[in-house]
């Protein structure tokens, strides 16, 4: 028997069966690979839209807190100068509403840092609003007085300014300036007069 002839068929199916098997692998090993950049992509989608959606959240709730302020400055002024509050009053409820719905979101989406600085600044901001609201309705507690308004806004205009660097570090938009350029120093201006808020707002 001629077994060199006989195996001859073996040896030829075993190479086809080689060879089907090793694009089965390769092809396998093609699709692992296309999915594990697919789920690659989608988890940069993911965090693209997270980083996003936060970023969005920040500059909510520092505007927010910027027009809260300033609306307090606003009433803080008009009660100085004696003047009908009405206006004054309306548009420091409307901002202090607009501040809740902000913060209210900014506790589901911000990091525990930030949010424990934006907790104290929301605190410190009610407790001036609330301050405010019994000087205009003539029913003070003990030292309540327009100086101590003043002295909580500039407080709190600093505390502001904490909170928004607090933002842009978790953002990763925060960094040493350049050599040889300090940074610039932060305005602080005090609104006065009608539109006051307005102007506030741009702090």
């Amino acid at each position: 028997m001629d077994i060199t002839g006989a195996g001859a068929p073996v040896v030829a199916i075993v190479g086809v069966l080689g060879t089907l098997l090793s694009a089965l692998l390769t092809q396998r090993a093609a699709e692992r690979s296309r999915q594990r950049e697919m789920e690659r992509a989608e988890r940069t989608q993911a965090w693209a839209r997270e980083t996003e959606e936060r970023r969005a959240c920040c500059i909510a709730l520092n505007t927010a807190s910027r027009q809260y302020l300033a609306a307090l400055t606003d009433q803080s002024h008009a009660l100085a100068r004696a003047e009908d509050p009405r206006a004054a009053r309306q548009r420091l409820i409307e901002a202090r509403d607009l501040h809740r719905d902000v913060y209210a979101e900014a506790q589901l989406r911000l990091p525990d840092p930030v949010l424990a600085l934006a907790g104290e600044a929301t605190h410190a901001l009610g407790a001036l609003y609330g301050r405010l609201r019994r000087l205009d309705d003539g029913v003070p507690r003990p030292g309540d007085s327009l100086d101590a308004a003043q002295r909580e806004i500039d407080a709190l205009w600093e505390r502001l300014r904490e909170l928004r660097r607090g933002m842009r570090a978790d953002l990763g938009a925060s960094g040493p300036s350049r050599p040889g350029r300090p940074a610039a120093p932060e305005p602080h201006p005090a609104p006065t007069g009608p539109g006051a808020f307005r102007a506030g707002s741009g702090r």
